[in-house]
């Protein structure tokens, strides 16, 4: 009898549990973490401007010559891209010129294709022929010929 009352009275707040579930965080602390001064999120560090060293004067005046540096001066955080010894940036020709040359280049590669296949001589100017299309040679009278003197088509 008391077992019983026990399960009627643990159903109802299991089915209500599992009715309306919770929120496994709260919202309010996820607002009031938007709301963060540091956009960054780098502790106030003073992130200089993304310019790579190796556009930077040659010639001037640095502390750290082959950094292109000056003492005291804040680090970029993508230091490792940004360094002199980090892989070189195309600069030479713009992307709409090189995308430009690439067609240009294509064009006149395949009209050169054209231009050869439509002048190309697709046979011999004077094929070769043999006396009885070499009957006996390829092995008697059910082998595939080559032309007979005379003949005009292949």
């Amino acid at each position: 009898m008391l077992s019983q009352r026990i399960l009627a009275r643990r159903l109802p707040q299991v089915a209500l549990r599992s009715a309306a579930p919770r929120a496994s965080f709260s919202q309010v602390r996820a607002l009031k973490a938007a709301e963060d001064n540091d956009p960054g999120l780098n502790g106030g560090y003073e992130n200089p401007p993304r310019v790579k060293r190796a556009f930077r004067d040659p010639y001037g005046d640095w502390w750290d010559k082959q950094e292109r540096r000056n003492f005291g001066e804040p680090v970029h955080e993508e230091n490792e891209i940004l360094g002199v010894f980090s892989p070189e940036q195309y600069t030479h020709v713009p992307a709409r010129k090189g995308l430009l040359q690439l067609g240009a280049f294509v064009v006149t590669f395949l009209g050169f294709c054209g231009v050869v296949s439509f002048f190309y001589p697709d046979k011999p100017s004077a094929p070769r022929t043999f006396p009885d299309g070499l009957d006996k040679e390829l092995g008697g009278p059910n082998a595939l010929l080559t032309r007979k003197t005379g003949e005009d088509s292949w």
